[in-house]
């Protein structure tokens, strides 16, 4: 799935969508740009569409994307804390970067009903941009898109 606010850049594979982005974090991996541009357009598709649920999932996706990094890269795998970057799992409560965001952009920051209707992927996605470190456009039109504003 490449949301509409990212197919300008994602819907190519040459950008990583918030769909991989999601699953390598699950499964602990801290991808670079350089990184994923060094796998195959078939590889980056089977990263965006192999499932991450279950602990199988997991690890076998963690295995999948170490193996490519391992033949296609020349930089190491860089591992994330798996735990306590989940709050996007959590539709009862915003994070507070997503307000802050909302505020810095000059719109209203998603109701508790509002971020509650958002699925995880949506919820994912303005936790991701809110925390981004460099500047970002896409958190309104991400808004938008989920029908938020």
């Amino acid at each position: 799935m490449i949301f509409d606010f990212e197919s300008d850049f994602a819907g190519s594979l040459r950008c990583i969508p918030m769909i991989a982005r999601q699953k390598l974090d699950i499964a602990g991996i801290k991808l670079s740009l350089r990184q994923w541009s060094r796998f195959s357009r078939e590889e980056r598709g089977q990263l965006a569409d192999l499932p991450c649920e279950t602990v199988a999932d997991q690890e076998a996706y963690r295995a999948l994307v170490l193996h490519l990094i391992a033949v296609r890269s020349d930089e190491p795998p860089r591992h994330l804390a798996v735990n306590g970057f989940d709050d996007w799992r959590e539709a009862d409560r915003m994070p507070e970067a997503v307000r802050i965001q909302a505020e810095a952009d000059g719109v209203a920051p998603p109701t508790p009903a509002q971020w509650a209707r958002l699925t995880p992927l949506q919820r994912f996605a303005l936790i991701k941009l809110a925390r981004s470190q460099h500047e970002n456009e896409n958190f309104v039109p991400a808004m938008k898109e989920f029908g938020v504003l």
